[in-house]
């Protein structure tokens, strides 16, 4: 785990001194275990879950927070690019993909996506962010094109691309090993992995709500294949559709045991889910409540996951600057366009500025790092950027 110098934190490295104050008394054990630097358990994890006192909660959030990042909150200028929203799978949590001949379906042409990249590229991005559907007819060949054509285009810019979930897709088509596939997108260009994909692990859950993917446990697989071969990635769950909490505690813990065994995850991002514009949208949407609980449980129990992710893009700003309190070290980033979300009745904006994403964070009391997607810092001027390594 990464350690920040004293100066970066300032004044907030100290830990809070203030007694643990709870009006449950089933907390008390939870907090002596976090406080003394305890792994939870399972039950532990449900006990968060299903507490009234969502502060205690997240005082001990922030404790743990505090330990590992001080006042510091990272963001960086990021660029979302989705290659095609044509999906052989129907999942009912979607409101992106679409089938092969739909009107409302498109898939880029490799000039077109370069394009893509170069419009947001103003405020000097230093990564690119790229997911998108499962193409019946693009071929891995495609995929390394696209990626190699960034490269050459924007060599400093790191690239952050496929999912888990695509990559088993892409290795399947092409018939290769995931291990051969990733080897091949290594040497195109691909630099680390997003988390998506990963849904609830549970299979009573993933059955309904996205039976069209891989199984968890080939999530996991892929994700381990790609830690071994030196891959950095992100971790995330989707939370607020019909999982409960022990498929939420299950979840995480099976994360927590990959990590153990790779240390190839960098960051969990809950993701709320979105009903709108799904075949899911009787549900409701999640509450503010729901969302910082979630961060919450997520950095209590994540103890080797070096930073949990309030995205705002999912969230809201507002509720993410709230998250900033409840365990959560980092914002995300600029963005500049995002389609999954607002395909799904995401109302937030479309991205941010640097300075928006400094505002929100000094307003909450906290310290704006820019940062790389590996958790460098950078150091930006007018015309140019340099990265700490």
């Amino acid at each position: 785990m990464r350690t920040e110098s004293p100066e970066i934190h300032g004044t907030a490295t100290a830990l809070r001194t203030a007694e643990f104050l709870t009006y449950d008394p089933r907390l008390e054990r939870v907090a002596a275990r976090v406080l003394a630097e305890e792994r939870l358990e399972a039950a532990d994890g449900l006990l968060l879950y299903s507490t009234s006192d969502v502060l205690a909660v997240g005082w001990l959030a922030n404790h743990v927070r505090e330990r590992l990042h001080g006042n510091v909150t990272y963001f960086n200028v990021n660029r979302h690019i989705n290659p095609t929203n044509v999906c052989v799978a129907a999942c009912k949590l979607c409101a992106f993909g679409r089938k092969k001949g739909d009107p409302a379906g498109y898939t880029m042409a490799l000039d077109e996506a370069w394009q893509t990249a170069a419009s947001g590229y103003s405020e000097a991005v230093t990564e690119f962010h790229i997911v998108g559907g499962l193409h019946p007819d693009l071929p891995l060949e495609f995929f390394l094109d696209l990626i190699h054509g960034l490269k050459e285009r924007f060599p400093k810019v790191h690239i952050k691309a496929f999912t888990m979930v695509e990559i088993a897709f892409l290795a399947r088509r092409a018939k290769l090993t995931v291990e051969q596939t990733l080897i091949k997108l290594r040497k195109a260009g691909v630099d680390s992995m997003p988390g998506g994909g990963a849904e609830i692990f549970a299979p009573r859950v993933r059955s309904i709500i996205c039976d069209h993917k891989i199984d968890g446990d080939e999530w996991l697989e892929t994700a381990r294949t790609a830690h071994n071969l030196g891959f950095k990635s992100n971790a995330t769950m989707l939370y607020g559709h019909i999982e409960n909490d022990a498929d939420r505690v299950d979840h995480l813990l099976k994360l927590r045991a990959l990590q153990d065994e790779t240390g190839g995850f960098q960051t969990f991002i809950p993701l709320a889910f979105h009903p709108e514009n799904t075949p899911l949208d009787h549900l409701p949407v999640t509450t503010g409540l729901t969302d910082i609980r979630q961060i919450a449980v997520g950095r209590l129990l994540l103890d080797n996951f070096p930073h949990i992710k309030a995205y705002w893009q999912m969230m809201t700003p507002k509720i993410a600057q709230i998250a900033l309190r409840f365990g959560a070290d980092d914002l995300d980033g600029t963005v500049i366009e995002e389609k999954i979300y607002h395909d799904a009745g995401a109302t937030t904006p479309q991205g941010l500025t640097r300075r928006e994403l400094c505002r929100l964070i000094t307003e909450a009391g906290r310290v704006p790092v820019e940062r790389d997607t590996l958790y460098h810092a950078v150091t930006r001027t007018e015309d140019s950027f340099t990265v700490a390594v």
